[in-house]
């Protein structure tokens, strides 16, 4: 009596195993608590505006958190990314508040300033081979002195504002921070760049050479080296992302709000990394999803605003943040070990 066994290359894999090679699955399982959670503690939660008030939160917050993903995926990080956002707005303000500048020649030029910072610190990183950890933190010093120093010469204050009154800012601001209306609720376009950005950010991973670059430099930079992967230019260009997306909040902000403080956007660059880490980027990179991320900043969005539509204290938030950032790190390299031996 013989017995035929079946080459497990062409057997089909079952739907756990599917699902355990998707990084993102524990973030939306997460979503998922959280969102029934609210639903239940918090009467306004699911209310139009409630919706609007959690997706807006969400918006910028998660267009970073894309961003700081694909930098993770790719094995690095960005610590400057926070202060970023106030870097660019300060610099189209300040061209056009104080220089006369038109807002699209001012926006234009905080893009090129913000492309360049993250070009230096990818290449710094790459020529000295420090850690991005020890670069970015000395980026993020730098910019939150020059920040402060430059605002306070240029203004006497630590503020920049009257961004209204500026050539070009109606056509700008219909751009960047305009509403829509869906149903008589005003939905911020901040969640439109949000999605888009998602939406790019997971295309660029699963459908093209650049994306496979990012997880075998994120995985083993010597090895993709070997065998011919830009290893230099792939990890300067996951520098300039998180700029332009810190570039893209920050005028999203300034045209929102009209006005920008010097030290904004400091401390935020840690929320990035853990809606990033929720959203199921590995701290030591080569795994890790764009939409995990989003999801990531999804989850901080329903968190913060379901804390206040409950009227509890803000002080749990931060509780949540922590057990959450725990919860992730464990469920994510459960993940990552199942989903190598389904690989194998």
């Amino acid at each position: 009596m013989t017995t035929t066994t079946l080459d497990e290359r062409l057997s089909s894999r079952g739907l756990l195993d599917r699902l355990v090679v998707r990084p993102e699955v524990g973030a939306a399982l997460g979503a998922i608590v959280v969102f029934v959670f609210f639903s239940i503690v918090a009467d306004q939660f699911l209310t139009p505006d409630g919706v609007a008030t959690w997706l807006d939160d969400a918006s910028t917050l998660g267009i970073m958190a894309v961003a700081v993903a694909l930098l993770m995926i790719g094995g690095e990080f960005d610590l400057s990314a926070g202060v970023m956002t106030a870097s660019t707005a300060l610099v189209t303000a300040m061209l056009a508040t104080q220089a006369g500048w038109n807002v699209w020649l001012a926006l234009a030029a905080s893009l090129v300033f913000a492309l360049g910072v993250g070009a230096f610190n990818g290449w710094l990183v790459m020529r000295t081979g420090l850690p991005s950890f020890i670069i970015t933190l000395g980026t993020f010093l730098a910019l939150q002195g020059l920040n402060l120093g430059i605002t306070r010469l240029v203004t006497d204050t630590v503020q920049v504002s009257g961004m209204r009154a500026a050539d070009g800012y109606a056509s700008a601001g219909f751009v960047f921070a305009s509403t829509v209306d869906i149903g008589g609720t005003q939905f911020r376009i901040s969640i439109v760049w949000w999605l888009g950005a998602a939406a790019l950010a997971a295309w660029l991973l699963v459908r093209t050479r650049f994306g496979n670059w990012i997880f075998a430099v994120g995985g083993n930079a010597q090895s993709s080296r070997a065998v011919g992967v830009p290893l230099v230019r792939t990890k300067i260009l996951l520098f300039m992302t998180t700029a332009l997306a810190g570039w893209l909040v920050g005028s999203i902000n300034i045209l929102r709000f009209a006005t920008v403080q010097a030290n904004q956007g400091v401390g935020l660059e840690l929320q990035f990394i853990i809606a990033a880490v929720v959203g199921g980027c590995l701290l030591t990179g080569g795994f890790g999803s764009a939409i995990g991320a989003a999801i990531g900043a999804l989850i901080f969005g329903m968190a913060r605003q379901g804390i206040v539509f409950a009227r509890w204290d803000n002080d749990w938030f931060m509780a949540f943040l922590g057990v959450m950032l725990l919860a992730a790190v464990l469920v994510n390299n459960t993940f990552r070990r199942r989903a190598e031996r389904v690989r194998r």
